[in-house]
C-alpha cells in the first residue's frame, strides 16, 4: 500500500498518497474536502468554464483505495460536494457510481461548511463522529485532541534538488490531523498561514501526498 504510518492518540493510522487515511484496525477509510461538481457550481454563477472532469478524476480515485484497502467504512469528512445544488444536479452516472461504491459498507457523510450532507444519497449524515479515541469532523477545534479534521486544505511546499513544488499534504502531531483536500480542483492552503500555525504544534510535521508519500517537519 502507498502509504506512511504514523500514530494519533494510540491509534494505528496511514496516510495514503491520494490523499486518504486508512484506519486499519477499523477497516475505516476516511476522505475529506471532495469537492464534487466543483466545474458546475463555477460555470453555474458565471465564471470560467473548466475541464467537465473532477468528480470523474475523484471518484476514480476513492474507487481504487477502496479495492486496494477493502474498507468497510467510508468517512468524508465534509465539504464532499461544493454547495447543495451541486449535490442536487449530480448527474445521474455519477450518482449511480456512488451508490456502488457505498454498496456493501458502512458510510458516512460529515457535514461542511459547503453542505449540509448529500441526505438523498444514502449513508449517515452527522455533525461529527466519535470513534474512541478518535474523533471526526469538518473543521478543527482547538483545545482538542484525537481529531481527524479537513477544511483548510492543506499544502507545503518544500525545495527538491532542482526546483521547489508544493503539494497538498497531511498535517500531524500529538493531538490531531488535518487532511488534505481529497478532490480535484480544490487548491489549497499553505502550512505556514497563520490559521494552521494556531492550530498545530511547534513539532507538527507534514506527510507530502503523491506516489511516495513524505514525512518533512511542517513548513512555517
Amino acid at each position: 500500500m502507498n502509504g506512511l504510518d504514523f500514530s494519533l492518540a494510540g491509534a494505528g493510522l496511514t496516510a495514503l498518497g491520494s490523499g486518504a487515511l486508512w484506519w486499519a484496525d477499523q477497516r475505516l477509510l476516511v476522505v475529506s474536502d471532495l469537492h464534487l461538481g466543483k466545474t458546475e457550481r463555477i460555470l453555474r454563477r458565471g465564471g470560467p468554464s473548466l475541464p467537465p472532469y473532477e468528480t470523474r478524476d475523484t471518484l476514480i480515485r476513492l474507487e481504487n483505495d477502496l479495492t486496494t484497502t477493502g474498507a468497510a467504512t467510508v468517512i468524508c469528512l465534509g465539504d464532499s460536494f461544493d454547495d447543495v445544488e451541486a449535490a442536487r444536479t449530480l448527474p445521474e452516472a455519477d450518482r449511480l457510481w456512488v451508490n456502488r461504491l457505498q454498496a456493501g459498507r458502512r458510510w458516512v457523510w460529515i457535514e461542511g461548511n459547503h453542505d449540509p450532507g448529500p441526505v438523498d444519497l444514502g449513508g449517515t449524515h452527522l455533525a461529527e463522529l466519535p470513534l474512541p479515541p478518535l474523533v471526526f469532523r469538518h473543521i478543527a477545534e482547538t483545545g482538542k485532541s484525537g481529531e481527524i479534521s479537513g477544511h483548510y486544505h492543506p499544502k507545503v511546499r518544500v525545495q527538491t534538488r532542482l526546483r521547489s513544488i508544493t503539494r497538498p499534504a497531511f498535517l500531524i502531531d500529538s493531538d490531531r490531523v488535518i487532511m488534505p483536500a481529497y478532490g480535484t480542483y480544490t487548491g489549497g492552503l499553505r502550512s505556514s498561514e497563520d490559521v494552521l500555525n494556531t492550530l498545530m504544534r511547534p513539532e507538527a510535521a507534514a506527510i507530502i501526498t503523491g506516489q511516495t508519500p513524505r514525512l518533512v517537519p511542517m513548513p512555517r
